[in-house]
């Protein structure tokens, strides 16, 4: 059987679907015109520089959004002859202050005394146990007796022996080596005496006993403590006249010591007491650092002031400085490679760069530049942690902020 394939006329224009366009092949089995090639062509030259630009686009970085201006706040350098002033931390103490103990050993059994009592002259403040002093002293006594006997003894048989040398019946050697006894007999006497006085005061020394009027500032032995001769029982501060004592580096130890032999004066600024201010001069400077600290201890004479025992204080001493002395504020200053940079503002550009300085020293929250800073120079004085080199800046506008804050 013969089949026979019914064709319908084309028309003159092929048309393409998306199949002919994606495969290259027409509708139907007639051959395409000579146009469809080029047509093919092109929408595939169009796809895929379509593809191209929207994997170019995906790929591409973001454009880098512009840099903000950052607002600081600045501070123009002007120097002027400055008077520097030195803080030292100290604390109020007794003029003088005694390390009471017994002078005599044996078992502490009372302590009648606190720490911070107020105390008299002679009032007893501890006593020891006494059994073993009044033994000795009992023996002491009974020494004194014999002796005391023996004396009377010697005495008596001088006295015949002497009638019997006026009779001739002894000869004068004999005579001798009585008187000789009977002064042995009253050297004796005078030693066991003396004895009996020594243990009668050993048997008063188990009261120990203030020797002025004070405050008890210390207790260093508890009862039921065996202490020896001399031990450290109680702290007590003399009433009088109180000092003022602090530290110093080495470095200024000759300042403090001129001050001292100058009579200067410093100031004194109690904690409490509302920040009262006191009058002190310099009545000692050690000769000698501390072994610890390295450092001296100084005390500064405030005389009968109205002060507590223990109170801290701040020392204020003022040092003239040189004229080319800047101040600045602590958070203006920062550590960059172990040196202590500032940033400038260039006002010109409008950008910052970092500027070393040497810091001579600190007065509170300010720090005393003594080099690399020049008169008329901007220098940023916070947020100085956050600037770069060349970094754009603009002035804070501090009227302008609190308007806003106001306002909202």
């Amino acid at each position: 059987m013969r089949l026979v394939r019914l064709t319908s006329p084309s028309p003159p224009h092929t048309l393409l679907t998306s199949q002919s366009l994606v495969f290259g092949l027409p509708f139907n089995d007639r051959k395409p015109s000579p146009l469809a090639p080029l047509q093919i062509f092109a929408m595939r030259t169009i796809l895929t520089l379509l593809l191209a630009a929207g994997l170019l686009s995906a790929c591409s970085k973001p454009q880098p959004a512009p840099e903000a201006i950052r607002a600081v706040r600045t501070l123009t350098v002007s120097s002027a002859p400055s008077v520097g002033v030195l803080e030292y931390a100290a604390e109020v103490r007794a003029r003088t202050e005694s390390r009471l103990g017994f002078r005599v050993g044996g078992k502490l059994v009372r302590r009648q005394v606190n720490l911070g009592d107020s105390v008299k002259a002679g009032q007893v403040l501890a006593q020891l146990d006494p059994q073993d002093l009044q033994l000795g002293q009992e023996a002491a006594r009974a020494g004194l007796s014999a002796a005391q006997a023996n004396l009377d003894q010697t005495a008596a048989d001088f006295a015949r022996f002497k009638e019997l040398r006026d009779q001739g019946f002894i000869s004068a050697a004999e005579l001798e080596r009585r008187e000789t006894s009977l002064k042995s007999a009253r050297a004796q006497l005078d030693q066991a005496r003396a004895q009996a006085n020594v243990q009668v005061n050993q048997t008063r020394y188990a009261n120990l006993v203030a020797d002025a009027p004070g405050v008890v500032t210390g207790v260093e032995a508890e009862p039921g403590t065996v202490v020896g001769a001399g031990t450290p029982v109680l702290r007590l501060a003399h009433d009088g006249p109180r000092d003022v004592v602090f530290s110093v580096p080495e470095d200024q130890v000759g300042g403090l010591r001129a001050l001292a032999a100058s009579r200067g004066r410093l100031t004194v600024r109690l904690w409490s007491d509302g920040g009262r201010d006191l009058d002190a001069t310099v009545r000692e400077v050690a000769a000698a650092a501390d072994p610890v600290t390295r450092t001296f201890l100084v005390k500064a004479d405030i005389g009968q002031a109205p002060v507590t025992l223990g109170q801290t204080a701040t020392v204020e001493m003022e040092l003239p400085r040189a004229s080319g002395m800047v101040k600045l504020p602590l958070s203006a200053v920062l550590e960059q490679q172990g040196k202590s940079v500032v940033w400038l503002v260039d006002k010109a550009s409008m950008t910052v760069k970092p500027q070393p300085i040497q810091v001579a020293g600190a007065e509170g929250n300010l720090v005393l530049v003594g080099a690399g800073l020049q008169t008329g120079q901007t220098v940023v004085t916070a947020g100085v942690h956050v600037l770069t080199p060349g970094q754009k800046v603009k002035f804070y506008e501090e009227r302008r902020a609190s308007s806003v804050a106001a306002a909202r």
